[in-house]
């Protein structure tokens, strides 16, 4: 069973009269420990499907399966349990509390578990350790460099042990070093660990990266290529 399957999946937003068809019947399956980047220019398709992937919209007709569940169907709260426990999401802008350190932003994901503070701050040690950032605990992103930061946002995304991190232009606001680096950290999880890592980028070389590029133009699917071992 495929752990991601999109089936015939369109997304139409309405506009005032105008309706626009963000994505017109696309259909692919992702399978655990796949390392995929997805490419389009602005308007290609390519946000909306991480935005349904990523269980933050809907879409408007097809079904859209996650480990065989049909998540197309779900209502607001049962999402909300899927983003929880089955996702880890790293965005361009860090999206990091300002004045709170490194492992409390770690460990905000778990502050609706129930779990116990111990437990938590071992955790949330644990996935710093792993993303690099042994030592930086106690730092505040304004103490810590742009790669730093987005560090941090990757180790808060593997904290609840998610299965899946979508990552939205991860390296945007990155330096080209840097980004060399987050990426090399990317690859690194997805191959010690098996964690499945869908990408956008609108950069190729960060595209290289990946093992599977989908491209996006005008809502379809328009290439979905694989290659072997970097």
């Amino acid at each position: 069973m495929a752990l991601i399957e999109t089936k015939q999946i369109s997304r139409i937003y309405s506009m005032g009269d105008v309706e626009v068809k963000a994505l017109d019947n696309v259909s692919f399956t992702i399978d655990k420990g796949e390392f995929v980047a997805i490419m389009g220019a602005s308007g290609s398709g390519k946000s909306t499907t991480m935005n349904i992937l990523g269980c933050l919209d809907s879409p408007t007709s097809g079904k859209y399966l996650l480990e065989g569940m049909d998540v197309s169907k779900m209502g607001r709260d049962e999402l909300a349990a899927i983003r929880s426990k089955k996702l880890g999401f790293v965005f361009q802008g860090f999206n990091l509390l300002p004045r709170t350190s490194a492992i409390e932003n770690v460990e905000l994901p778990m502050l609706y578990s129930g779990m116990h503070a111990r437990q938590r701050k071992n955790k949330a040690l644990e996935a710093l350790n792993l993303v690099g950032l042994a030592g930086r605990e106690h730092h505040t992103p304004s103490q810590l460099s742009g790669g730093q930061q987005q560090r941090v946002a990757i180790g808060r995304a593997l904290v609840n042990n998610a299965p899946i991190i979508l990552a939205d232009e991860p390296t945007g606001n990155l330096d080209s070093k840097t980004s060399v680096e987050i990426m090399e950290l990317f690859v690194k999880l997805n191959a010690e660990s098996n964690i499945t890592i869908i990408l956008v980028t609108h950069e190729p070389d960060i595209a290289t990266y990946s093992r599977r590029l989908m491209k996006f133009s005008d809502g379809h699917l328009i290439s979905d290529t694989t290659r072997g071992m970097q």
